[in-house]
């Protein structure tokens, strides 16, 4: 019996927090692509200062 109950838990979590998930999925990258843009404003910056 307890599995069956574990079984039905995780469905449920799967159902019901699949949207928030992906939610914090979509952040994460996003987060990323913005990490990734002050890298390249970064070493732009660098490049003018170093007269590259």
């Amino acid at each position: 019996m307890r599995t069956t109950i574990s079984v039905a838990i995780r469905l449920a979590d799967r159902v019901l927090l699949a949207g928030g998930r992906n939610q914090a999925r979509l952040n994460a990258w996003s987060a990323v692509c913005e990490n990734r843009r002050h890298a390249a404003d970064r070493e732009a910056a660098l490049a003018l200062v170093q007269g590259r």
